[in-house]
């Protein structure tokens, strides 16, 4: 047996393992997914521990690990941890019920799927997915209550807009890099990702209001999510939506919508002067860059949730919402990490160069070389960015021998990245954790089939595409 092919094989192991410890044994999740990446890493030949071979550094699997796990959390687990401590106070001080009525009231009853939609679609361009999933979470959450409808098809809508423009249209990190592999236009990139991107969202909303209705999961008064069988009744009238936003104790619009909006105003500012190229040593471009990331424009809305929603309330009471809200956040970030260990041992083990040397040799038609390539890398690595990335350096040096558009490749990249969120895919764990989305069933008919279903449509999309440019 080859390298490769053992590479491969410990790759479907390990993920056939975990699958079935996670449905059919007692053994959690967390623990499953570091079962898989071990198992993953042995077969695919990865020593114990880090080991010098040939005069080379080579990286141990319980050293890859330990360092996907820290990495993961490096980047998600304070976010994670900021968004749910500004979700509690939004919910408790009543302001997440006032968004919720005034989001309603804006694009009429009954359309909250797709505006949602929509709203995750403009947002991602300049804001990390993951972190607006967790920004936007307490308003998907409120929606469902005030309107009786499942928290997941609202949930469900929003990270899909959310995903959509995080892979396919710059300044977002993947798209402006396939950008600038093939050559292209960053104007040209973000025309052609939009463009793309529409009938995604168009097929896909429907998907989330069905999944919804077959998911139906809203919170109960204490906060514990209630599962139970769809009917219509559940679905409230809101006929007296001004009787409802005018309610005795809820606060005021604007200091309710301060702590999400102003944070994602920060994030999109720094974006900006990051994409027109601003000198980074100035003390503007400083200031701009501090407050603009994520951690600290999430910790000035917590601050602004604590000084703008309840400035009278008692300091213990304050602190009692925030540590409520992060009980349930633990095995969240204990799940995210374990996946981002999975992913790590994948990288590092080779088996990305692997599928990527494997899908070159395949007949296919061309523009579909690039999409095969991110989708593979997608499942093994879990990183949209990264997915992209390894299929536009793979695929744009064939460029002189191909006759199809680099726009055309390079969307394809960022296309097959969208494919197939899954166990190793960060955002997979921070959007099942913020919904109560615990079965793995459910979480196959969530995330993992949106992201399939946007990605078929696309496939489409770049076959008549090719006939066109």
């Amino acid at each position: 047996m080859d390298e490769s092919t053992r590479m491969l094989l410990g790759l479907a192991i390990g993920i056939i393992v975990m699958i079935y410890l996670v449905s059919k044994t007692k053994v959690h999740s967390f623990i499953a997914l570091l079962i898989a990446a071990l198992i993953t890493g042995l077969i695919g030949g990865m020593p114990i521990t880090t080991m010098k071979v040939a005069g080379k550094s080579v990286t141990g699997v319980v050293n890859a690990i330990s360092a996907g796990f820290g990495n993961t959390l490096a980047s998600t687990g304070i976010i994670i941890g900021l968004g749910v401590m500004m979700g509690g106070i939004l919910e408790k001080a009543g302001a997440a019920e006032k968004l919720a009525y005034s989001f309603v009231k804006a694009v009429g009853k009954g359309h909250e799927e797709w505006a949602l939609g929509i709203t995750g679609w403009i947002v991602s361009i300049p804001v990390f997915a993951d972190s607006a999933n967790v920004i936007f979470a307490p308003l998907c959450k409120a929606i469902s209550r005030v309107t009786g409808k499942s928290m997941i098809g609202l949930g469900l809508a929003m990270a899909s807009g959310l995903q959509l423009t995080h892979c396919l249209v710059p300044p977002t990190p993947g798209p402006l890099t396939a950008a600038g592999m093939f050559n292209i236009d960053v104007g040209q990139m973000i025309a052609g990702g939009a463009i793309i991107s529409i009938p995604m969202l168009i097929v896909i909303v429907p998907y989330c209001i069905w999944i919804g209705k077959k998911i139906y999961q809203v919170l109960g008064d204490n906060g514990e999510y209630i599962r139970k069988d769809y009917k219509p009744e559940y679905i409230k009238s809101m006929d007296n939506l001004d009787e409802f936003l005018n309610k005795p104790g809820l606060p005021g619009l604007i200091p309710s919508v301060n702590p999400i909006l102003i944070p994602i105003i920060l994030i999109l500012i720094k974006t900006c002067v990051d994409f027109v190229g601003m000198t980074k040593t100035t003390l503007l471009y400083q200031f701009i860059a501090l407050v603009g990331s994520p951690i600290i424009s999430l910790t000035i809305g917590v601050l602004l949730a604590i000084y703008g929603l309840v400035p009278k309330m008692a300091d213990k009471e304050v602190l009692k919402m925030m540590d409520d809200a992060i009980k349930d956040t633990g095995i969240i970030m204990l799940i995210t990490g374990a996946g981002g260990s999975l992913g790590q041992v994948i990288k590092v083990s080779g088996i990305g160069d692997a599928l990527g040397a494997m899908v070159l040799n395949w007949p296919l038609p061309a523009v579909l070389i690039p999409f095969i390539i991110a989708a593979l890398m997608r499942i093994a690595l879990g990183s949209a960015t990264v997915a992209i990335t390894t299929a536009a350096s793979l695929t744009a040096p064939l460029m002189g021998t191909l006759p199809v558009s680099p726009l055309l490749m390079a969307i394809s990249c960022c296309v097959g990245a969208i494919s197939f969120s899954y166990f190793n895919d960060s955002g997979f764990w921070v959007w099942n954790g913020m919904y109560g989305v615990h079965e793995l069933n459910d979480q196959i008919k969530c995330k993992t089939a949106v992201s399939l279903i946007m990605a078929f449509v696309g496939i489409f999309e770049l076959l008549i595409a090719q006939f066109i440019i």
